[in-house]
């Protein structure tokens, strides 16, 4: 490494660039007076235009100057006697001083130009200020971004390189978690069809066309799917339910809490595979349940509302119950697609009648116009037991680096706190390889995701759980509503690997749902879910709730004798 990068290179000399800087004001004034101009009207846009001028000249000076103190404080910092040390320990302190020191770059950096500031340049033109200041740019009211904030925060603690080190050696060395679920379920192991080819569609074309809009409401062609909805997506957070077990038969509260937590990570784990498709948007109506005789729940989930999306959801079983509404919202940056849920997730332990609630991290997919796509979350995702003020828990998605190498994305940190604020318990890892806890009596490794499939890549990324989803078998067929997204035809048939019969049966589902929507603004009617009722929660938040006749109405008189919607 010394001989790529030394102290050296952070002594080069600037002075060129200085001068060239320098002369700007010189050029602008000059132009001021430019002997050309004769209207008024061009003599004020000429000052303008210059006044625009000295506005620029004065931030690259700010930053230029921000840059040479950095240079010399980095400088420093790599020749500091506490870097004699190996060299992975030498990058880890090297990025925690840059971290450390930068503070008055990070404010310039944050900053979102305006457009009298900048009319010609495009907002998220560079990565660095996208997914930093999109949280903190105006979004507009046609996105559906503007009641939305996705500024939280995804630094890490002092001191958390070592940590992260230590965490990554103790998930190393401990032993897979063992899996309360039968391994032997009896459903499917692989789909009927492997992955649609989607590299040749053109996402430039389709997302440049709709910056700044809300890409929910945006048709996007089927092999840009994976065969599973977002009602299904949503089903996915239960695949390691047993967390929610063991936390149901935890007596100490913060022991309790930590597991809580891990479950809440867990259902993070699909998107280390997940990059290339994007689920099927619900239409208004639509169905989903999920009944788990080897893992004791049963889920069901409902599309309540169309604008805005909302995704509703319930599962149940003797060790828990977990409830949730998503509202999501995508935003497009340029290079990258942000997804912000605006819900909560409910969990509710009966042995103990805790009821934890938490939000949920933004997720980011970067690069978002190549196939060199990759997801990550990042943010503080808090997690409060509504019936006692014992514990409480904070979770950090750490944010990834440029300078970050493969081996640190995806770090969490994890403290659960007591009432008085002190720390009882860490935990930390990575949200895709697992979550260790150091500080019980026996340092515990509390969560690790189940092995994928060898040959998960050629089916979507899918897990052996996520491919038991979309199952149909001759007993389901029978009892299921009508509206189940497993009868939703576009998506069978995506499954089945038809993408051109798939794109044309999509566009008919969808227009049979405008129509659909014409005929009851006509009659003057609105949609009326049919398992899920909106109330206000303790806290006058608006959320959508099970109303409990689903299992009832599947049992007796069964969904075939009774008035289903006509959805596909």
């Amino acid at each position: 490494m010394g001989g790529m990068f030394t102290s050296s290179h952070l002594s080069t000399n600037n002075s060129n660039m200085a001068a060239s800087v320098q002369s700007i004001p010189d050029y602008v004034y000059s132009q001021l007076s430019n002997p050309q101009v004769t209207s008024p009207e061009a003599k004020k846009l000429h000052q303008d235009i210059c006044m625009l001028s000295q506005r620029v000249y004065g931030s690259l000076k700010s930053i230029h100057e921000v840059l040479t103190l950095e240079r010399e404080r980095l400088r420093q910092a790599w020749t500091s006697p506490d870097l004699r040390q190996d060299t992975s320990q030498q990058l880890a302190t090297l990025c925690t001083t840059l971290t450390e020191r930068t503070p008055s770059m990070a404010r310039h950096s944050r900053r979102a130009p305006s457009v009298a500031e900048s009319t010609a340049e495009y907002f998220d033109a560079s990565e660095v200020i996208m997914c930093e200041t999109s949280s903190e740019a105006e979004a507009s009211d046609e996105s559906g971004l503007s009641d939305i904030t996705t500024t939280s925060n995804s630094e890490p603690e002092e001191g958390h390189s070592a940590a992260t080190l230590n965490y990554k050696e103790s998930l190393k060395t401990a032993t897979d978690k063992p899996i309360l679920a039968p391994k032997d379920t009896g459903r499917r192991t692989t789909l009927p069809s492997p992955c649609a080819d989607n590299s040749h569609i053109g996402i430039m074309t389709i997302l440049y066309n709709n910056i700044g809009k809300d890409l929910s409401r945006v048709s996007m062609p089927v092999a840009l799917n994976e065969p599973l909805s977002l009602l299904q997506r949503l089903s996915e957070e239960l695949e390691y339910s047993e967390l929610l077990d063991i936390a149901n038969n935890t007596d100490d509260p913060y022991q309790r809490m930590v597991y809580v937590a891990a479950f809440s990570i867990s259902g993070y784990a699909w998107a280390s595979w997940r990059n290339r498709y994007k689920p099927f948007n619900p239409v208004l109506g639509e169905t989903y349940e999920n009944h788990r005789e080897d893992r004791g729940f049963y889920y069901i989930s409902e599309q309540v509302s169309h604008h805005p999306p909302i995704s509703a959801c319930h599962a149940e079983s003797e060790n828990f119950t977990f409830w949730q509404d998503q509202r999501w919202k995508y935003k497009f940056w340029g290079k990258s697609v942000e997804i912000i849920s605006s819900g909560l997730v409910n969990v509710t332990l009966p042995k103990f009648g805790d009821h934890y609630e938490w939000n949920k991290a933004v997720t980011c997919i970067h690069n978002v116009l190549s196939q060199q796509r990759w997801l990550e979350h990042y943010g503080e995702v808090v997690i409060r037991n509504t019936k006692s003020d014992e514990c409480t828990c904070k979770i950090t998605f750490v944010k990834s680096r440029y300078w970050s190498s493969e081996s640190s994305k995806n770090e969490i940190q994890g403290v659960v706190l007591d009432r008085a604020g002190e720390v009882v318990h860490r935990f930390g890892g990575f949200w895709h390889e697992g979550i260790f806890c150091d500080t019980m009596a026996t340092p515990t490794c509390i969560w690790k995701p189940n092995v994928q499939p060898d040959d998960h890549l050629q089916y979507y990324g899918f897990s052996r759980y996520a491919r038991e989803l979309n199952e149909m078998n001759a007993d389901l067929e029978i009892i299921l509503p009508p509206t189940d997204t497993r009868f939703r035809p576009d998506q069978r048939l995506l499954e089945e690997g038809k993408v051109a019969e798939a794109d044309k049966k999509k566009d008919q589902v969808e227009e049979k749902q405008r129509e659909r929507r014409k005929e009851m603004a006509k009659r003057g009617e609105e949609h009326i879910p049919r398992f899920f009722r909106k109330v206000l929660d303790e806290a006058g938040r608006e959320v959508w709730l099970y109303n409990g006749t689903y299992w009832k109405i599947r049992q007796d008189p069964g969904f075939s004798k009774s008035k289903n919607l006509a959805l596909w």
